[in-house]
């Protein structure tokens, strides 16, 4: 006898079993001073690069490798950051990782060259990247129920400290002349971040969970959406941290004050980073929010093309904005994607890992740009393109479809 042909629906979206850990007034500080520590290294060198080239004489491509490096650690080092926290144990590889960093950034106060620079980006980047694999199933699972508040204040004092990082580096350089102190001086934050962790840290998020490997998602198209437009939507902000300074001063402006433009960027980043994920606290639709910030971006590239000369500030402020709420938007709705904390933050880690191996082009194409006789214009009416398509692509995160485009994984 034939049985009637049933059709196989996927299984229900469940979480895996995840213990809360609740951490208090002084997770979400410890929270906050890592992120301060995960820009400073990059947004330090934009504001005295032309004194950096002067000083070695380093070419416009090699400067836009030196950034765009770190970048593509951060993608390489986030694909196997899950892997290293659950061979070794969160705390412990986090431990390691800022070290590197701390390394990293002090190592500056001795490079003589090219090479001794590319070394400490490659050193910062690794500890970076670690940190940032990680930091996302880290607050999944030590701020459940507040996940907005948390990746807002942990993306806030991300690009916080990019701002810091603009502002006191071009300044230290000033007053010792000599631009090694004002790179060297970001070890210092990063031990006592190292410090904090080692304290107070909860050692149970060595063996908290169930392990999940980030090479599951390879298989998943939501996962490689995800990743695609993690990756486009932030490539605006990697070259502008590379190029702004250095554009501005081509349009005449004063180093010092130029130098002050990425801070002012980054300044509206943080402010972004933290007001839009509060925008969406309460439903998981973050498309009006994304279709926001990715407007914001448009504009800003295309005052950067047109009229840089013209309310520059404005130009800055527009992007900075829409780039700040676009990168903590994006890891939010990766986050979303999933509901247990280890599988969210293993896709996290994968969409930061591709994500930022295609971030990673978009400094190196502005110097391509400018050694082959072009001009920052072309470069900024790519970005502004880049934006309106992902303003476009937007559309695709509807949060009710997530569980059938994830399928099991994370089940």
């Amino acid at each position: 006898m034939n049985l009637p042909q049933q059709s196989v629906q996927p299984a229900p979206f469940t979480a895996p079993p995840t213990t809360v850990l609740s951490t208090g007034l002084g997770g979400f500080v410890l929270l906050v001073l890592i992120g301060l520590n995960l820009r400073p290294f990059l947004t330090s060198v934009g504001p005295v690069l032309n004194a950096v080239q002067a000083d070695t004489g380093m070419g416009h491509g090699m400067a836009a490798i030196m950034t765009t490096l770190p970048f593509v650690m951060m993608g390489l080092l986030a694909l196997l950051g899950a892997g290293l926290a659950q061979r070794f144990g969160e705390r412990r590889t986090l431990l390691c990782a800022l070290l590197l960093l701390a390394l990293g950034c002090g190592a500056r106060l001795f490079a003589d060259g090219s090479a001794s620079l590319l070394l400490t980006a490659v050193l910062a980047g690794t500890g970076v990247a670690t940190v940032q694999a990680l930091m996302p199933g880290v607050c999944k699972r030590w701020f459940a129920g507040h996940i907005a508040l948390a990746m807002g204040l942990y993306s806030a004092a991300l690009v916080g400290g990019g701002a810091l990082g603009a502002l006191a580096s071009p300044a230290l350089s000033t007053f010792y002349s000599d631009w090694r102190p004002g790179l060297a001086v970001w070890a210092l934050p990063a031990l006592l971040a190292w410090g904090l962790w080692l304290w107070y840290a909860p050692r149970e998020t060595e063996t908290t969970g169930i392990r999940v490997s980030v090479r599951g998602f390879f298989g998943n198209r939501r996962a490689w959406l995800l990743a695609l437009y993690f990756g486009l939507a932030n490539s605006g902000y990697a070259s502008l941290v590379a190029w702004l300074p250095s554009f501005y001063v081509d349009e005449g402006m004063a180093p010092q004050t130029a130098g002050s433009l990425l801070a002012w960027m980054a300044l509206f980043q943080a402010a972004a980073a933290l007001l839009m994920p509060l925008t969406v606290r309460g439903t998981l639709d973050r498309r009006c929010s994304l279709y926001i910030v990715m407007l914001l971006q448009v504009l800003g590239f295309a005052g950067f093309a047109l009229v840089p000369q013209v309310a520059p500030w404005l130009w800055v402020a527009l992007a900075g904005f829409g780039l700040g709420g676009c990168f903590s938007l994006c890891l939010i709705v990766s986050l979303d994607h999933l509901p247990g904390a280890r599988a969210a933050g293993a896709l996290a880690a994968f969409v930061q890992g591709i994500g930022f191996l295609i971030t990673a082009v978009g400094p190196w194409l502005v110097g391509a740009l400018r050694d082959g006789g072009g001009d920052f214009g072309d470069a900024w009416w790519l970005h502004g393109a880049i934006a309106l398509c992902m303003l476009l692509l937007s559309v695709r995160f509807n949060p009710a479809a997530y569980a059938r485009c994830m399928g099991r994984l994370g089940a």
